[in-house]
């Protein structure tokens, strides 16, 4: 009661609009209106609140809805949405203004669609590509708010979707089911009265969690008596926190009413999996309040690199064309109405910045996503943001998840060394021979023998050394063995026979399970446990009995495990231990192979685990307990007083084995790593879990180098700690880092410069306990102190702030459902696969946009030169060269499809690509698309457009009312043999493009009489002169391009050649 009123003065603390204890559980559910209104329009602060057990309409206050979106847009906000987002750049708004100059008379140089229709078919390609992003985006988000569930209500159970589900609900989740939303533990169908939880979507971690039911409702005799009691809880108001949690549980219709603290323990956060038995829950909060969700960052509109190069070059270009203008204005002397003038100048050369490469690009991306989606080689591979494929040919730092993206989370007993004799995978039979011989002479006790044989010693001790040493396995441990019905046997059976077939183990941590898995492989099976026995089968299916004394929990602090049994069969007490080798070299008596082993075995990537014993007198145990049990009792210093107590028994340990289990890797994780390594990319973990297991794993997958030190980075609390861990950081060379979340926080807030500096020039960086708020954080730094690209890969819904955070987000579709997927830029299914994402497509996506925006812009700046070079020789006259459909056509039908053909070009194969990687290096420094290469098109592009206009000049001097005809023509033939010279390796539809284009031309000569005299460009002069103008055009070019591949080839053509 105390604990309660104590609860309510907090909630007025904190402002919660009740004043009598009265009001608030009993309330109407009405609230303040002004209040209402401010958190109705975004302006209230999240406040604590009062749930009622399955009366949702009893509310204090209002709650969000329960469902997921990943959509950018909705449906009143996506064409404002889409438009501005369009227009905010300089490119297209500088378009929508020329469009609109040509309603005004005086500056109209031509027909209105001759502008307009450009303009709208950009507009109508990016909002079909953004509807059908959003359509899909819409379609995934539905199937998850659809998922159904079962709720208790008066009339029984009923079927609610996920999305319709509110606080205060009292909500049924079947085991290997999704928690729909956060939740308090109420009730398990477990008869233990608990339950495990997987959270590896929620924070990273493969352990299991065990989770405690609310006691008072545990007791309750049905599910359905929930709805019978009057009770409530009290909840603090939503925060970012998932390692926490504080509230209180009471039932007022009990006399005296009953109130329970509420912690972590009993809560079910929404993203984690039951793992064990059915559980009940009542519904805390919701929608964008759940702990998952805050702990994620919006999806952004992500916009690629490239696209904000381009952008660059547009402004450069925008320049350009201001400066041509007020020259041919200056040339006439600023005379009359000059600024008109200008203008019209503006618009005349408005060729410059070219529409079409907006289009061009924007198809490009369509038809990369296109081929990446129909790859052979990374089946399943889905492209959600089909706006930045480019981003993935330049990344420089890959920061990865662990669990399930490197690693299966899958673990497997490889090996069991005992000092003298090692077993691995393939020597397990002899293990089981020993277990076998040593209960078959147990049972058949046989006489003793006159001089047994020194072999006979020999092969006793080993046997015993064997059997102590899986006895220990099989019994320190915090494994269950559940019996489920399979259909033939039911549970009730299966748990009294002990049936093998029906049996599965439950434990907070795989690695448990795969130790007491190994036990049963090789004749000593856990068949029964619960809070205070535990049952072993031997290969005689004889039943070995234990009574659990004490059980000491693995800790973080720690890092062991312990607990003391009693043998009923022989009454004997013995304590083991199992733990990490660097505590555990302390504890055991001295020997001269363990830091060895370990080293060894660490170095193949296994995670060790060193066991000991230590057997006690029945007087020495009850010593023990009396101490232990007065130590639990203090109030001052208890957990230090128990750690003493504990560790007075933790001395001279006999040590009995080292067992070694692997985190299976993902198929062909070390290849791939070595191939991003190779092409210059950086790759850092972060995850949730543990550091030893992440070291590893680090070790395992070969992230850090077998002659690479690795830098465990100390815990450090305060300012003068981080400090001189930092300094000692410092004086390390060529070394992997290793930190914890905490020890990153204290390093970022107060050396965030010194700590990222150093960071960055590891080879590799291990970054474990981390949040999913660090993670996104780690990427933000990473961008803004490198100004480098990052990619983000995660398979869990704690990745999803990463991913979206990153330039380039990669989800892996893993066993633990699709949230990472679906919030990623692109989707893969296996680790392997990113590889060829980054290397091959990637590498494409980048070289052939910047080739393409590049060539358009070239053939932009040719017609823009040829009408410089017109004006200047009618005296600086603002009139158009060409007119009406030629400047269509021209961009359009004439050299649309050998231009855009260059998104088939590659200049190796994606073989080549794969096997040297360090192809992808030279991209990093963005050279395919630089003011160098840009100057170079640029300085082509005066030369061809003066040569056309000139060379028509010179050899049609009597003709000169033939000169649209002269020099469209040469134009022409110049940007098709252009396009020959740049393509790199042929495609069928490259040559179809160029044929199709110049029969598209030659035919439309019949329509364009208006503009070109068909009887003149028939005559031999006319054909032999623009064949001539066309060679000086490009021959020069050809020349060049021969000379440099032939004295500088670039990297490329060294391994096609």
């Amino acid at each position: 009661m105390t604990a309660c009123l104590q609860g309510w003065s907090v909630a007025v603390h904190v402002g919660v609009s009740v004043t009598t204890r009265g009001n608030a559980p009993g309330g109407t559910g009405e609230c303040d209106p002004c209040c209402e209104w401010l958190r109705c329009c975004g302006g209230g602060e999240p406040r604590p609140r009062t749930v009622w057990l399955g009366h949702p309409e009893k509310r204090d206050q209002r709650y969000p809805r329960n469902v997921i979106n990943n959509q950018k847009y909705n449906f009143f906000t996506f064409l404002p949405g889409v438009l501005f987002n369009q227009f905010k750049y300089f490119f297209n708004l500088y378009f929508l203004l020329l469009a609109c100059s040509q309603f005004v008379p005086e500056m109209r140089l031509g027909a209105l669609y001759t502008y307009w229709v450009p303009l709208g078919f950009v507009l109508a390609v990016t909002v079909i590509r953004e509807a059908v992003e959003e359509t899909r985006c819409y379609v995934r988000d539905r199937e998850v708010n659809c998922q159904a569930y079962s709720r208790l209500t008066a009339r029984g159970t009923v079927k609610v979707k996920s999305s319709n589900i509110q606080v205060g609900d009292l909500i049924i989740v079947e085991k290997n089911q999704r928690v729909p939303a956060d939740m308090i533990f109420l009730r398990t169908s477990e008869k233990n009265g608990s339950c495990f939880l997987r959270t590896d979507q929620l924070d990273g971690e493969t352990d299991w969690k065990l989770r405690l039911p609310v006691a008072c409702t545990q007791r309750l005799p049905t599910a359905a008596d929930l709805l019978q009691i009057r009770s409530y809880v009290y909840a603090e108001e939503p925060n970012i926190d998932i390692h926490n949690f504080v509230g209180t549980f009471t039932r007022e219709d009990s006399d005296p009413p009953i109130s329970e603290s509420l912690s972590i323990e009993n809560t079910l956060w929404a993203g984690t999996v039951i793992a064990s038995g059915t559980v009940v829950g009542v519904v805390l909060y919701t929608g964008r309040e759940l702990r998952s969700v805050m702990n994620t960052s919006n999806p952004r509109s992500k916009i690629g690199l490239f696209d904000l190069e381009v952008n660059c070059l547009s402004k450069i270009l925008f320049g350009a064309l201001v400066v041509v203008s007020l020259v041919m204005v200056a040339l006439q002397h600023f005379a009359g109405r000059w600024y008109l003038q200008i203008i019209r100048f503006l618009l005349l050369f408005s060729n410059i910045i070219p529409i079409s490469l907006r289009v061009n690009l924007d198809m490009g991306k369509i038809v990369y996503s296109w081929v990446i989606r129909r790859d052979s080689k990374i089946p399943g591979t889905v492209v959600r943001s089909s706006t930045i494929p480019e981003q993935l040919g330049r990344i420089s730092y890959l920061l990865t998840d662990k669990t399930g993206t490197l690693t299966q989370n899958e673990m497997v007993f490889k090996r069991l060394h005992l000092g003298t004799v090692a077993y691995s995978l393939d020597s397990m039979d002899e293990v089981q021979s020993h277990i076998f011989s040593v209960y078959t002479q147990q049972s058949q006790d046989p006489p003793a023998q006159k001089g047994p044989t020194l072999t006979t010693k020999v092969r006793r001790t080993m046997s015993s050394r064997v059997h102590e040493a899986v006895k220990a396995i099989a019994l320190c441990h915090n494994v269950t063995p559940v019996y489920e019905s399979n259909g033939v046997t039911d549970q009730a059976e299966a748990e009294k026979q002990y049936e093998d077939s029906c049996r599965v183990y439950q434990a907070s941590s795989p690695d448990e399970v795969a130790l007491v898995q190994w036990t049963e492989s090789v004749g000593l099976t856990l068949v029964g446990r619960d809070q205070s026995s535990m049952q072993l089968r031997t290969p005689g299916d004889q039943i070995l009995n234990f009574t659990i004394l004490q059980i000491f929990p693995f800790t973080y602090e720690s890092k062991r495990m312990g607990v003391i049994v009693r043998d009923e069969s022989t009454g004997e007490i013995t304590f083991y231990m199992k733990g990490a080798d660097v505590v555990m070299a302390g504890i055991v008596q001295y020997n001269d192979w363990l830091e060895e082993e370990c080293g060894n075995m660490a170095r193949e990537g296994l995670r060790v685990l060193v066991v000991a014993k230590k057997s006690l007198a029945e007087e020495q145990y009850q010593d023990f307990e009396a101490r232990y049990v007065q130590a639990k009792l203090s109030v001052h210093d208890r957990s230090l007083k128990v750690a003493t107590v504990i560790e007075s028994l933790e001395m001279e340990m006999e040590l009995l084995c080292l067992t070694g289990v692997e985190d299976q890797l993902q198929a062909d994780v070390r290849p791939t790593l070595e191939t991003l390594r190779n092409a210059g990319i950086k790759v850092w973990m972060l995850t949730g879990d543990k550091l030893e297991t992440a070291t590893c794993t680090a070790k395992n997958a070969h992230l850090v180098t077998r002659n690479q030190d690795i830098h465990v980075f100390r815990l450090v609390t305060n300012r003068s700690e981080a400090h001189l861990e930092l300094n000692a950081f410092r004086r390390k060379h060529d070394c992997a880092l290793v930190i914890s979340g905490d020890s990153l926080e204290v390093c970022l807030k107060y050396y965030e410069y010194e700590f990222m500096e150093l960071a960055c020039q590891c080879p590799a960086v291990v970054c474990c306990r981390c949040t999913p708020t660090q993670k996104a954080q780690i990427v933000r730094l990473l961008q803004e102190r490198t100004g480098k690209l990052t990619c983000a890969v995660g398979d869990g819904g704690n990745d999803v702030s990463m991913i979206q955070e990153s330039d380039c987000g990669v989800g892996v579709e893993g066993k633990e459902g699709k949230q990472a997927s679906l919030a990623a830029d692109f989707s893969i299914t296996q680790f392997k696969h990113l590889g060829r994402l980054l290397m091959v497509h990637g590498r494409n996506s980048y070289k052939r946009s910047a080739a393409l925006s590049q060539f358009v812009i070239h053939r932009s700046l040719c017609i823009s030169t040829m009408q410089a070079v017109f004006s200047s020789v009618f005296y600086f006259a603002s009139v158009p060269l060409y007119q009406g459909f030629l400047i269509i056509g021209y961009s359009t039908i004439y050299t649309m499809f050998p231009v855009f053909s260059l998104v088939l070009d590659k200049d190796v194969k994606s073989e080549v690509a794969m096997l040297y990687p360090e192809l992808y290096k030279d991209l990093l420094k963005g050279r395919p698309l630089s003011y160098k290469t840009f100057l170079i098109w640029v300085l082509i592009s005066i030369y061809q457009g003066s040569t056309i206009m000139y060379g028509a000049l010179l050899l049609f001097e009597s003709e000169f009312v033939h000169i649209v005809a002269i020099s469209f023509t040469s134009l022409i033939l110049t940007e098709l043999l252009m396009v020959a010279l740049t393509i790199q390796t042929w495609h069928w539809l490259m040559t179809v493009a160029e044929l199709l284009s110049l029969a598209c031309y030659i035919a439309s000569l019949v329509f364009l009489h208006e503009f070109i005299d068909v009887y003149f460009i028939a005559t031999l002069s006319f054909l032999w002169k623009v064949s001539v103008i066309t060679l000086v055009s490009c021959l020069p070019l050809y020349v060049l391009k021969y000379l440099r591949r032939r004295f500088s080839p670039p990297s490329y053509s060294k391994l096609t050649s």
